[in-house]
């Protein structure tokens, strides 16, 4: 398994992520969910430059994005808006796109089960065919009960999986395992066969390495389901405010080209704009972790 990161955890440019990434051994990107952000043959060109591929993207459900919205405007923009990050994904050469169905920080459902359910199989299933003719692996990703209320465990994810087509995969997270599942290896190895993508986090969401997540242990049993995609870092570190804070001058206070949506999206994980310092060392302690058990 190589090793891949993310970039939506921190305002920068894609130049500076990757000329970040690229010595400590990060080998794939999971490029930002924001394709109208992104000029992809200039992408390309920066990948190449760097050394570094395209593994793929995951949706950020914001504002109005959602797969099972009881307006069926808004579910059809959702739709699009998966469609825009798969296209995006293909000219990058990317095999496989997170989707997270539900808007994140969306906790009260807005119509019945039942209801939802058939929206988000028919959503999943419109996305799943374009995915398909593009050549672009699927993975619905369940992430907590405090940023959704729809599909919170692997279960859940299989299920849809399943109703949406016999190549959907699912995409799952050991920072949302640890708190959702009961058994996050069991789950691991249901999941095997439909494992397309694998994001880590410590449990308290830091760097891998700076909390109580056994690694070797979850490491081993992704390579004994046979799992060989890239593991992607997605930290998301907390804010502290407090004098208790171990890392005094991880908070950026003048943060540059943070838009508001961006500001909304890592505030609502908890996190906050960190400082090139502090975002530098959590991906290095990554890589350090990571690295040797792959």
């Amino acid at each position: 398994m190589p090793l891949a990161i993310h970039n939506w955890m921190r305002a920068e440019t894609l130049e500076a992520t990757l000329a970040r990434i690229a010595p400590l051994g990060y080998e794939y990107l999971e490029i930002q969910g924001t394709p109208a952000d992104y000029d992809t043959a200039e992408v390309r060109r920066l990948l190449k430059k760097y050394h570094v591929n395209c593994w793929g993207s995951v949706t950020l459900m914001l504002g109005e994005r959602n797969l099972l919205a009881t307006d069926e405007g808004e579910r059809a923009n959702s739709v699009q808006y998966v469609k825009d990050i798969i296209t995006m994904v293909k000219e990058l050469d990317g095999e496989m796109v997170s989707v997270v169905p539900g808007t994140v920080g969306k906790i009260v459902p807005g119509a019945r089960p039942e209801e939802e359910w058939e929206w988000a199989v028919a959503s999943m299933q419109e996305c799943y065919e374009f995915a398909q003719t593009a050549g672009v692996k699927l993975g619905i990703e369940p992430i907590n009960r405090f940023e959704t209320y729809f599909i919170n465990r692997g279960d859940q994810a299989l299920a849809l999986a399943e109703a949406t087509g016999p190549d959907c995969g699912v995409c799952l997270d050991i920072f949302h395992m640890n708190i959702e599942e009961a058994d996050p290896l069991a789950t691991i190895r249901k999941a095997k066969d439909r494992l397309v993508g694998f994001h880590v986090a410590e449990n308290n969401r830091m760097a891998p390495g700076m909390g109580a997540i056994d690694w070797p242990e979850l490491v081993g049993t992704l390579k004994e389901v046979g799992f060989t995609g890239p593991l992607s870092v997605e930290f998301a570190a907390p804010v502290d405010r407090t004098p208790a804070n171990p890392h005094p001058d991880s908070i950026d206070t003048d943060p540059q080209g943070l838009t508001e949506e961006a500001r909304k999206f890592l505030e609502d994980h908890g996190s906050s704009a960190l400082t090139e310092e502090f975002y530098t060392f959590l991906t290095r302690k990554s890589a350090e972790t990571l690295l040797p058990l792959l």
